[in-house]
């Protein structure tokens, strides 16, 4: 198993539009990606937004990540303040309910 990451730190007020952006245009592009499992982003009250996707190989991982960096910097742009990160790597724990 392994992780696709992508952090970024959004403009204050930002969330409920970077929520509907991400639903209708991200979600579409990483779930196609080879190996997509599953995908989950979450909004800290400092207002860093971290998207992590799993995906069942490496190169899923790579692939989401170029895919998803291409498309912050065209839809995400304006709601952000700053660049966002990207990093991919195997799961190296995990557990589930």
């Amino acid at each position: 198993m392994y992780a696709a990451i992508r952090q970024a730190k959004a403009k204050a007020g930002t969330a409920e539009e970077l929520a509907r952006r991400i639903k209708d245009g991200a979600i579409p592009i990483i779930s196609d990606v080879d190996g997509f499992m599953a995908y989950y982003v979450v909004y800290a009250g400092d207002d860093t937004v971290t998207a992590i996707s799993i995906f069942n190989n490496h190169a899923g991982a790579d692939e989401a990540n170029r895919r998803a960096l291409a498309w912050i910097d065209q839809n995400l742009g304006p709601l952000l303040d700053g660049q966002a990160s990207a990093v991919a790597g195997p799961v190296i724990v995990h557990t589930m309910a």
